[in-house]
């Protein structure tokens, strides 16, 4: 019995022992007076990650990495290319400060490249993000990071939903093979050329290219806004080096790139109930996304075959080799353009034919290559290529300007959706080289009947009898590029599409007319916004929605498909969004419930996000003046969208503020300045962010806080949720359907932030890049909201009015309802 109880005593020390060894190797940091041999580890503190030495697969080498869960999800290497040969390596922190790794001889195989003189107070720490970082716990300097070094993975983390940024410096170096971490053939980064582009080299060569950074997104990776990964994308030139920031919208589990041996670069998410992680998108799709893999001037579309083409005007350089499949020599133009014939006077009287451009749609643009490539903010793309001898190409992006390119047009695809319209130079009698006399005739005709139209209608803005303000439609000239390049759409198939406008497609109504859903023959949903025939109402909406947003793209700006002029109907086509307005889902009786607090945070900050786009990040500076919760509307995974441009206005780059004789805009959201003064800017939007935000946190109009007798008055909404954040009781303007203790300080900091946005004056409120960082800034030290506009807008209004009939007779207000549209 007493060796039974003996042994049981034993085991029972030897496990504690064992639970004890592994407490102690499990720590976070190693200070500088230990070391970590093999097998030992360091944990973070979340226990997901962890840092010791493993063996690949198939193989007795052993390497110090850091690995997520398990061995096998290992995702930074230290000594990729100096492996140990035996379980005899120790990783500690060397007398000059640097991390060292040492084999059995004390040799070391591996450094980091810092050192600090105060080794004393040097410390390694595992972070929970999976970074390892050497720092200096006294000064706080950051010696070394292993972020700064990465191998074939980039970790992008969520930080616990807290919308943290992560920077990095993205250099991905590819595996020689799934069991061998030292270096492979394919490195990943992004250039600092004339614009932004990521690339993927083979061997010092190029392999792939992801397109030119517009500010948002890669323009050369179709369907990047709707993987997986739902990030805001910013860089920025560190002494010569790209840092990469991922700003998380969405709670999601933690991801990465990793650049595989075979060159892919694949985005992967981890399957908590898998235990392992699981691959959600490769960033190349096909054969196509090969680096200039159809040669000069040839063009690649995956959905063809062959997948190569010669551009329209070129044909094969080698006609033999490309019809045997090596594309790479390219193709040569078949007809010199205007400059080249009369500089070799082979004129053949041609000589005042001017040379014209072929559109591809969808297209993944040409390489930016080192003088072959120029960026330009003016809006005349076309003249100024044609006015360039040079130029062979041009492209528009709102995030980047006019593009034109020169000399080799090389690794241009066609997407099957996204990309841009890129414009090929050609020979005059190129262009006239088309089969369908009647597309030639049509397409001048309709441009034609916009440009008068457009023509008529500034005429008339500036007619003495008509004056109405010293701001028209745009503060530029209206360019005619900007009506040629829209697509148009023929009545009849829109009638089609909607069942000729039936009363059962109808989804909604606003002061310009009827929106109709319809759907066209490929499947398309969209809708399509009709001017009233009845009241004549909306002709100026009509224009400026065709100037301001045919040349905007963002992702949380409602995309123009094109419009439709024929006879008497005016219709805009729009992208159909199945979730209709956030007005809906929050003052809607049955869908309150759809939108919990963190959906609502990422409606507000991608609200957020498509005004700055406006103020800001756009090549026009637009003030949209009436966002409200019915102009906010939702595609189908609840992302917003901001829609309706009829009463927006363009400033130049150095304007600040505008006026108008004619105030439209909805009551409950105007600031006090442009109801009564007329005068806007950019802080009117800020006034009308800060009203949607509250009303988006309260879940209530913000009409429905006034009496009968204020029906035009401020003193309600505003006031009292200014009066209750006085008072510290801001809790029951929260609705309780969104209630959450976990998110409490979150909601109060937006309470915060939309009080500073509906301040009395102008100069006070912050602008819209301020919201931004004010939303992901976990500094709570906010400035302190000033007083509301308390101020009674129908006596304002009436006064105003008095005063202005005095002067003049010009003077308009329009008070739109709160309705959806």
């Amino acid at each position: 019995m007493g060796i039974r109880v003996y042994k049981e005593f034993l085991g029972i020390f030897l496990l504690c022992a064992y639970y004890f060894s592994s407490l102690a190797s499990g720590l976070d940091i190693l200070t500088a007076s230990e070391s970590m041999k093999d097998p030992d580890t360091l944990i973070s503190n979340s226990t997901n990650f962890t840092l010791g030495f493993f063996s690949p697969k198939n193989s007795s080498n052993r390497y110090l990495g850091i690995w997520y869960m398990l061995k096998t999800s290992v995702v930074w290497v230290a000594n990729r290319n100096e492996p140990l040969t035996d379980s005899s390596g120790i990783l500690k922190i060397s007398e000059n400060g640097n991390l060292v790794i040492q084999d059995g001889k004390e040799h070391v195989v591996w450094s980091s490249d810092g050192s600090d003189n105060d080794t004393s107070h040097v410390t390694l720490q595992l972070q929970d993000s999976g970074n390892l970082v050497l720092l200096n716990n006294i000064t706080g300097k950051v010696i070394w990071q292993s972020f700064d070094h990465l191998s074939d993975t980039t970790l992008l983390h969520n930080n616990d939903g807290s919308n943290a940024q992560e920077g990095q410096k993205f250099m991905l170096t590819s595996w020689k093979s799934p069991f061998d971490p030292s270096m492979g053939s394919f490195a990943a980064s992004i250039q600092p050329t004339i614009i932004p582009q990521p690339f993927i080299w083979k061997n010092s060569h190029t392999y792939w290219r992801g397109g030119p950074w517009d500010g948002r997104i890669f323009i050369g990776i179709p369907n990047l806004d709707n993987q997986y990964l739902n990030y805001g994308f910013t860089s920025q030139n560190v002494n010569g080096t790209f840092y990469v920031y991922f700003v998380y919208i969405h709670q999601l589990p933690l991801s990465f790139y990793k650049l595989n041996f075979e060159g892919k670069l694949v985005f992967n998410s981890w399957d908590d109930n898998k235990k392992q992680w699981v691959p959600q998108w490769t960033v190349q799709q096909s054969d196509c996304d090969i680096y200039g893999i159809c040669g000069s001037f040839g063009s690649c579309d995956p959905l063809r075959k062959p997948i190569c083409s010669c551009l329209r005007g070129f044909l094969p350089r080698n006609a033999e080799e490309w019809n045997e499949g090596n594309w790479t020599n390219g193709c040569i133009r078949r007809k010199p353009l205007k400059c080249e014939r009369v500089k070799n006077e082979t004129r053949n009287g041609y000589d005042d034919d001017e040379d014209g451009f072929v559109q591809l749609e969808n297209t993944k643009v040409p390489d930016l290559l080192n003088g072959t490539f120029t960026v330009s903010a003016l809006p005349d793309c076309r003249i100024q290529c044609l006015n360039n001898c040079s130029c062979l190409a041009y492209a528009y992006d709102a995030g980047i300007g006019c593009m034109m390119w020169s000399e080799n047009l090389i690794d241009i695809q066609r997407f099957s959706n996204d990309g841009l319209n890129l414009y090929i130079r050609l020979a005059n009698s190129e262009l006239e080289e088309k089969s369908n006399l009647a597309v030639i005739i049509s397409i001048p005709v309709t441009i034609g009947t916009i440009l008068v139209a457009a023509c008529a209608y500034v005429i008339w803005r500036c007619s003495a009898k008509h004056q109405e303000e010293p701001l028209t439609i745009i503060d530029n000239e209206i360019s005619s590029e900007m009506l040629k390049e829209l697509p148009l759409f023929e009545f009849a198939k829109l009638a089609v599409s909607t069942n000729n406008f039936h009363s059962a497609n109808k989804i909604g109504q606003g002061g310009f007319g009827p929106v109709y859903k319809g759907k066209l023959q490929d499947g398309q949903e969209i809708a399509v916004k009709r001017l009233s025939s009845v009241t004549g109402q909306g002709h100026e909406e009509f224009m400026t929605e065709v100037v301001v947003i045919s040349k905007l793209q963002h992702r949380n700006l409602v995309r123009l498909l094109g419009c439709c002029v024929e006879g008497g109907e005016k219709m805009l086509i729009y992208e159909y969004m199945p979730n209709k307005s956030l007005e809906a889902y929050l003052f809607g009786p049955l869908k309150q419930d759809v939108l919990d607090w963190q959906k609502r945070y990422h409606i507000i900050e991608g609200t957020a996000r498509g005004l700055l786009y406006l103020h800001r990040d756009s090549r026009l500076r637009i003030i949209h003046r009436d966002l409200k919760a019915s102009n906010v509307l939702l595609d189908q995974e609840l992302n917003p969208k901001i829609s309706d441009f009829g009463t927006a206005r363009i400033f130049g780059v150095s304007k600040d503020e505008g006026y108008t004789r004619r105030v439209v805009g909805t009551y409950g959201y105007m600031p006090p300045e442009y109801a009564i003064t007329g005068i806007f800017s950019e802080k009117s939007d800020v006034f009308s962010f800060g009203v949607l935000l509250l009303e988006t946190i309260s879940g209530r109009k913000n009409t429905s806080f006034y009496n009968d007798q204020q029906a035009l008055s401020l003193i309600g909404f505003v006031h009292i949720a200014w009066k209750l954040w006085n008072e510290e009781n801001i809790m029951p303007l929260i609705d309780p359907k969104i209630h959450n203790p976990q998110f409490e300080e979150d909601m109060m900091k937006c309470i915060h932030i939309g009080l500073l946005c509906v301040q009395e004056f102008a100069k006070d409120r912050p602008t819209m890049d301020s919201v931004i960082l004010m939303l992901h800034s976990k500094i709570v030290n906010l400035p302190f909201p000033k007083q509301p506009a308390f101020i009674n807008w129908q006596a304002a209004f009436a006064e105003s009015s008095q005063n202005q009939q005095k002067s003049s007779s010009n003077y308009h207000v329009t008070i739109t309802n709160i309705q959806g549209r």
